[in-house]
């Protein structure tokens, strides 16, 4: 099998996907057009929930309190 052959084979498997995506945005596209200005808003990325320092350390403190509860039971269960 030769290098250039192959080459073409996967340019035309290429071309063959890019056919096929065209095809799919045009559709999409038509469809905004139908449905007209509904579409045209922006569309707003969501922004990451920040937690606070405080929150952080609370949550922080509850969990070594959880944990800690949990080595004394296995201390008392070995014992």
């Amino acid at each position: 099998m030769s290098i250039l052959a192959a080459i073409r084979r996967e340019e035309k498997k290429l071309q063959k996907q890019v056919a096929r995506l065209q095809y799919d945005l045009r559709g999409l596209q038509s469809a905004a057009r139908a449905l007209g200005k509904s579409t045209s808003r922006n569309l707003t990325r969501v922004k990451k929930r920040v937690m606070s320092a405080a929150a952080k350390a609370k949550i922080s403190k509850a969990a070594k309190k959880r944990w800690a509860k949990i080595r004394v039971q296995a201390k008392k269960a070995i014992a």
